[in-house]
């Protein structure tokens, strides 16, 4: 019998960013890291500070060449996938054209890959529904809140509905209400689209980790190596009640313990 392919693979990936060209030098981000991912899942990427999660977030999504080490999706190269546009990414700054209103903003992937008609494999309109921001369609980003403009942002990283989302902090900048709002409409969105996509999210925030996700690979402080892979077990779909359940503190306690922080 054939055996499930894994949507994302990484094999030995280790990353140094070399100083100022020289052989010897250099900075090593990541050490011997490997893991897959199944489709669908929704997967943290958890470590302090410098640990490399961004640094591995980019060489999943086909932005840097590890230093050694193999990736796959769906099995074939990072590039492959971004060429297909399978990879949607969204960073800490939602990065929006302050000139552009958000229907436009969301169309820009599309422009830019020449599809001027409109066509995409969801429509722009749809997406702003499903991200909630149907009646701000004609605003500008100065117009929104911060968490609106992150949404704007994931909802133009859907447009070409890819299979992968990368995530890297993107709830970063927010204010703490705010960021434990997002979270939740992020697992609205992940839940209610028609087909449920791969995630991995880059965060150093215990919580955030576990309120979202199937499964945490937790990272060592520089060079970034495995140091935990945890399957959260907790019920879908999730509220902010979660967060006070016994079993959510307990995985709380085994994050801070791997991590070493302290309550």
């Amino acid at each position: 019998m054939a055996v499930a392919q894994h949507h994302v693979s990484l094999q030995n990936i280790s990353h140094v960013f070399q100083d100022d060209g020289r052989r010897n030098g250099g900075l090593t981000a990541l050490q011997d890291v490997s893991f897959s991912v199944p489709a669908g899942q929704f997967l943290s990427i958890l470590g302090p500070s410098g640990c490399g999660k961004s640094t591995l977030l980019r060489i999943i999504g086909g932005l840097l060449r590890p230093s050694l080490g193999d990736v796959a999706i769906e099995g074939q190269a990072p590039a492959r996938a971004q060429e297909r546009r399978e990879i949607g990414l969204v960073f800490q700054d939602p990065a929006l054209f302050a000139w552009r209103t958000v229907l436009q903003n969301v169309k820009l992937p599309l422009e830019i890959a020449g599809s001027r008609n409109g066509s995409s494999r969801i429509d722009p309109d749809s997406l702003l529904g499903l991200v909630g921001l149907t009646q701000f369609r004609d605003y500008y980003p100065h117009q929104l809140s911060g968490g609106m403009q992150q949404r704007v942002a994931i909802a133009r990283a859907l447009a070409f509905d890819p299979s992968l989302l990368l995530m890297d902090e993107p709830f970063g900048a927010l204010d703490e209400i705010t960021r434990s709002q997002m979270r939740y409409e992020l697992l609205h969105i992940w839940s209610s689209a028609a087909e449920r996509k791969s995630v991995l999210f880059v965060t150093h925030s215990i919580t955030e980790a576990l309120a979202m996700s199937d499964r945490v690979i937790v990272l060592s402080g520089r060079p970034g190596r495995i140091i935990g892979d945890i399957e959260i077990e907790l019920d879908r779909p999730r509220t902010i009640e979660v967060e006070r359940s016994p079993a959510f503190l307990d995985y709380t306690d085994h994050l801070r313990g791997l991590l070493e922080v302290p309550a």
